[in-house]
């Protein structure tokens, strides 16, 4: 299968109105709007945010630099997807550093750690009664980040990062569906709680489950196109 990723640790630094635009095609994968190998043509994003042709290139190699995206010669940029084997060997990684962060993480927490957790986790449940995804994924991920970020071990942050990032194309078939947006909504809390009293194992396993159901929806969608 080869080397599968190449994971950087930091996305491209663009300026407005370049950075906008990766992040509506962003948006626009990781919500479904645009599927696992669907093509991004050069001429099609130039109209839609009115750039020149060398602004659109850079676009997509901002998006293949996120990891959401890939690029060959000769055939253009396409919607990353993965094969089961690709997302087997993503989220073992994923669970490792997950499950390590939350281990290591600084116990007792930070009363201003869990009020800003807190504070976020309402901000995400708000989000998902207006049923506003945008609001949705960027409060689910500021939680996230939030959380790992605690760990006090930039690289490992930086690397969980890195590797959600490359996920973004799996989150797709489950980011809208309302059981799961309930779910996340509760262990969120139990993230929480689980800090709150020291509980590292649980805190830990929260972590790892937590990312488990995009992982089997994208695999299920799969079989059925299969």
């Amino acid at each position: 299968m080869g080397t599968l990723l190449d994971v950087r640790t930091t996305a491209p630094r663009l300026k407005e109105p370049l950075a906008a635009a990766v992040r509506v095609i962003e948006e626009d994968i990781i919500f479904g709007r645009l599927k696992p190998r669907q093509r991004l043509i050069e001429d099609a994003l130039m109209e839609r945010f009115d750039f020149k042709r060398h602004v659109a290139r850079q676009a997509l190699a901002a998006l293949e630099q996120i990891g959401v995206v890939t690029r060959e010669p000769n055939k253009g940029a396409r919607v990353r997807s993965f094969s089961p084997q690709e997302i087997a060997a993503i989220y073992d990684v994923r669970f490792l550093l997950h499950g390590h962060a939350a281990r290591t993480m600084p116990l007792p927490a930070p009363p201003e750690l869990l009020d800003r957790l807190g504070e976020l986790r309402e901000r995400h449940a708000k989000a998902v009664e207006a049923g506003d995804l945008s609001a949705v994924h960027r409060y689910d991920n500021e939680f996230h980040d939030t959380l790992f970020a605690a760990c006090g071990n930039p690289y490992l942050f930086d690397t969980i990062k890195a590797y959600a990032a490359i996920a973004h194309v799996v989150r797709y078939h489950s980011i809208g569906q309302p059981r799961r947006l309930g779910r996340s909504q509760v262990e969120h809390l139990q993230m929480i709680e689980a800090l709150r009293d020291d509980d590292r194992e649980r805190l830990a396993r929260l972590c790892v489950d937590h990312i488990k159901p995009s992982m089997e929806a994208y695999l299920a969608a799969g079989r059925d196109e299969d």
